[in-house]
């Protein structure tokens, strides 16, 4: 059983950035699909990027400002952001798959999510 902790959310200017991180404990996600998706208060989940041994996707929302990485050795994955807008400002959910017949955009692939962090992006 994969446990996922968010975290580096917070409060930040429009225009900053933030790095979120996501440290997964009890099994190792080196071969698990990763996804960051996020909640606006009154909106749908919405995807945000994802990572796998394919490659590194993004919603088109947050192309060119952010980065989805991994760092295997630590079990973690980070979501750097930048220039961020108060249209950023939501709570981020870091998730693991494992059943890649389904596509990575789709928060339905993912059995594993974590707790999430808030994003609040002042303007």
């Amino acid at each position: 059983q994969v446990l996922l902790i968010e975290s580096g959310g917070g409060l930040v200017q429009a225009g900053g950035s933030l790095r979120l991180s996501c440290a997964a404990s009890g099994r190792s996600i080196s071969a698990a699909g990763m996804g960051w998706f996020r909640q606006a208060p009154g909106k749908e989940r919405e995807f945000v990027a994802a990572i796998s041994w394919s490659g590194a996707y993004y919603g088109d929302p947050v192309k060119g400002r952010f980065t989805i990485s991994r760092d295997n050795a630590k079990n973690t994955v980070y979501l750097q952001m930048n220039s961020l807008t108060p249209e950023d400002t939501a709570v981020y959910r870091c998730a693991a798959r494992t059943d890649f017949s389904q596509p990575y955009y789709w928060d339905g692939a993912y059995n594993t999510w974590g707790q999430g962090t808030q994003v609040t992006v002042s303007s």
